[in-house]
């Protein structure tokens, strides 16, 4: 089992940064190697809502089916993987930093299914770099002056 954390301050309001983040078709702007998002559910976002994800990481083009677990706007936001490379469980909790900015908080645990051929320490070392990455271009992106939510 692969499990770990990450957090970083964004300023802008955690109003702002939770509609971005639990917005699928948002992943293919910030998550590297994601090549297609998208909503599979009608309607508003919620607990029990289905996405899909199309990427590419390490070497391999695969395709993943998500269930939302965590919707609270503003506050959480999480969802586990149905089929694809990994079994993983992703959360997202934010929080009032300063300044109106806001603490974005990021645990994920996975099983590796043996997709990768790979030892579960160096794929673990590559995913906490991988999302270091990824936390950096959000950051970027939702504080740029020309974001457009």
């Amino acid at each position: 089992m692969i499990s770990f954390e990450s957090s970083e301050v964004i300023c802008r309001p955690a109003g702002q940064v939770f509609d971005f983040l639990s917005t699928p078709e948002n992943d293919v702007r910030w998550h590297y190697g994601t090549l297609a998002s998208s909503t599979l559910t009608e309607g508003i976002p919620s607990k029990g809502t289905f996405f899909r994800s199309i990427g590419h990481w390490m070497g391999r083009r695969n395709l993943s089916t998500f269930e939302v677990t965590e919707y609270q706007p503003d506050q959480k936001y999480g969802f586990k993987s149905l089929s694809g490379p990994l079994s993983s469980q992703t959360s997202y909790s934010l929080g009032l930093a300063y300044n109106g900015c806001t603490t974005i908080e990021i645990s994920i645990q996975a099983d590796v299914v043996n997709f990768f051929q790979m030892d579960e320490g160096i794929l673990e070392k590559k995913m906490k770099k991988q999302l270091k990455e990824d936390l950096a271009v959000l950051k970027d992106l939702l504080e740029a002056n020309s974001f457009a939510g």
